[in-house]
């Protein structure tokens, strides 16, 4: 094995040194996501669901033909995303932002249990709208 500070001449092909609080993706139509939490809480149960149900809708909005519709959609689920990994919770306005693009996308959004699953976590964290 080779030591971490000199080079092994027998190794061919990419080469990693130390990887820290970073997600990689290689290959056609890959995809790699992480979440980091850096002095913020950790999300809440409900909010730990949200997050996992964000990046499942983007993973199968990403097999969409772009409409500007999903293209709003999608920048409010990176949004989304972002403030669920970095603080654990997401503001109302953000979750209402959200909601609002699920409903514009209508039924080409719809059609996968992603888009479903979210709106009924929404409709949980947002009573009364």
């Amino acid at each position: 094995m080779a030591d971490s500070n000199h080079e092994d001449a027998s190794v061919s092909g990419p080469r990693f040194g130390t990887v820290n609080n970073s997600a990689m993706s290689f290959g056609a139509n890959s995809r790699a996501d992480t979440s980091n939490y850096f002095g913020g809480a950790a999300p809440s149960p409900e909010h730990q669901k949200l997050l996992t149900e964000v990046q499942a809708l983007r993973d199968d909005l990403a097999r969409l033909a772009a409409t500007r519709e999903i293209e709003v959609l999608d920048a409010e689920l990176v949004t989304a995303e972002a403030e669920l990994a970095t603080t654990g919770q997401a503001p109302r306005p953000l979750l209402d932002r959200v909601r609002h693009a699920l409903t514009a996308a209508g039924p080409i959004a719809a059609s996968f249990a992603s888009a479903v699953a979210l709106g009924e976590s929404l409709t949980a964290l947002l009573p009364g709208s």
